[in-house]
């Protein structure tokens, strides 16, 4: 008997022992500050711009494929003369935006499968792997359908890039730097395509092949950037703790946050191994899982915030900004310095994110983003209407504030937000979906936009902002039922708050007693 009440005591002080381990990370986490990050943890911050870097890429696919309209060499390879210009068919179009989409979808599924049984930096090899030998595809191919095999295979790759940012930028950082972190997916985003816009400007205007090849060529550089970097970073802490391998855990953490407080590294280990211990007696991960119970709201804000997206028209305003200009009767050179312009208000506005996403939040800054871009949009549409030169440059105008808006705002809470909603178990999951929702809707609109928009379809122009300042109003309706407000919270308190089902718009005010 007296056995069993030692045991039992033993079994209650190292109980307790954790207990206190993790409830002293709390408040560590509460109270650590962004000064202490930036002197203190300089390992955090560079590997949150590697990570966030995976979107280089998919922001540069995402531009050319657009912008490449603009190429009058690509439309003669690859399209056909009308009235003495060349032309790319609206299913031309449509086909070689819409495989990309497909294979991100796919894409996306497949890595969190393989994110949760090899880890994040296998998975991140393999989705460098695919998306060179895409790029080989794109350079050397001189046919349509050899293009949109290479498209659908870079496609696949790009659908792991993604779901890593947002993914390995919100596992590695502490809650006072997460949001800066996943928000500096949306930097990777705007890089790529500022970059995808400055390399067409300059090849451009070529008369040879080279004017397309040149942009495909150079997707080889993030590539390397990735492949370079990735045998030294560190693999997320949680999961290894989820794959049963604490030790790497410390290891990990060591790199991240040093190894002189060791009494921290046992304190942060700790506060992940009870918060994944608590999720694991309640989720079996599967995808399944993401529809159950408190996670199918999870999964609803996670994705929704990416669909968004593209209900205010993402695709339309930055994708075919160049294209846009020249149909809208501006120079040639007007209208790549333009595309240019829109894509550096990008990375301006994203930069600016990082003062607003601590200071703000994520909810406020969420939705007063959808309303002003709503707002552009109605006005692109309005000024289309007007017979003037001046209403064309109020038009461009527009659109350059659209872009420093969007990327200050929904663009990059949207992936802020996707870090911190989904649950510790279901995470990769969760990522997963939220890209292949983003391709699902980049489908229907690279299916629908170029039949609005090209001169030999439905010539609809600026008009196309009528439309979607519709979806958009009524995404922003949704956004303020939806929307949380998670800044300073930990996964244990997010999980505490979903777990009592409190209301999204309520998040912000909640007051939580305790999260163990």
């Amino acid at each position: 008997m007296e056995i069993v009440e030692n045991v039992n005591s033993a079994s209650n002080t190292d109980h307790n022992h954790k207990f206190g381990l993790a409830t002293a990370n709390i408040d560590t986490e509460h109270q650590l500050t962004l000064g202490h990050v930036w002197k203190h943890h300089k390992a955090i911050i560079g590997w949150s711009f590697f990570w966030a870097m995976c979107a280089v890429g998919w922001g540069f696919d995402g531009q050319v494929n657009g912008a490449m309209i603009g190429v009058a060499a690509f439309r003669e390879d690859f399209g056909y003369i009308l009235d003495g210009q060349a032309v790319l068919p609206a299913r031309c179009q449509t086909a070689f935006n819409v495989i990309s989409g497909v294979g991100q979808f796919l894409g996306g599924f497949c890595c969190s499968w393989v994110a949760d049984r090899a880890g994040r930096k296998p998975s991140l090899a393999a989705g460098i792997l695919i998306c060179t030998a895409g790029i080989v595809g794109e350079v050397a191919t001189t046919s349509n359908t050899g293009f949109l095999m290479s498209k659908l295979l870079l496609g696949f790759g790009l659908g792991f890039y993604l779901t890593f940012g947002p993914l390995m930028c919100s596992e590695i950082t502490p809650v006072v730097f997460r949001g800066i972190s996943t928000a500096g997916v949306n930097l990777g985003i705007a890089i790529g395509q500022l970059i995808s816009n400055s390399v067409i400007k300059g090849f451009g205007e070529r008369t040879d092949r080279w004017a397309y090849r040149g942009p495909f060529a150079i997707q080889f550089l993030f590539a390397l950037f990735l492949a370079v970097g990735l045998p030294f970073s560190p693999e997320s802490p949680w999961y290894l703790v989820r794959a049963g391998k604490p030790e790497q855990a410390r290891k990990s953490l060591e790199r991240l946050f040093g190894k002189d407080a060791d009494t921290d590294i046992s304190a942060k280990l700790t506060d992940i191994e009870i918060t994944v211990r608590e999720e694991s007696t309640k989720v079996v991960p599967s995808f399944m899982e993401c529809f159950r119970g408190t996670n199918l709201l999870r999964t609803g804000i996670s994705t929704g915030v990416l669909a968004c997206q593209h209900f205010v028209g993402i695709i339309f305003v930055l994708g075919y900004s160049t294209y846009f200009f020249q149909l809208a009767c501006l120079d040639a050179s007007y209208s790549f310095d333009l595309g240019v312009g829109v894509t550096a208000c990008g990375v301006l506005g994203n930069f600016c994110s990082w003062f607003l996403v601590n200071s703000f939040g994520r909810r406020k800054v969420f939705n007063l983003g959808m309303i002003t871009l709503t707002a552009l949009l109605l006005l692109i549409g309005i000024m289309d209407v007007v017979p003037s030169s001046a209403a064309k440059w109020v038009q461009a105008s527009a659109t350059v504030l659209y872009a420093f808006i969007y990327f200050l705002t929904i663009g990059a809470m949207a992936f802020v937000l996707l870090g911190e909603t989904s649950s510790v178990q279901l995470k990769a999951r969760t990522t997963a979906l939220a890209t292949a929702v983003q391709a699902l809707f980049a489908i229907v609109m690279s299916f629908a936009i170029p039949y609005m928009v090209n001169p030999d379809e439905g010539n609809l122009r600026g008009k196309v902002g009528f439309i979607f300042s519709g979806l958009g109003a009524i995404a922003t309706l949704a956004s303020f039922f939806y929307i949380p407000e998670l800044k300073g919270r930990t996964f244990g308190e997010i999980d505490t708050m979903f777990l009592n089902r409190v209301p999204p718009w309520k998040m912000g005010s909640y007051q939580i007693e305790a999260v163990l």
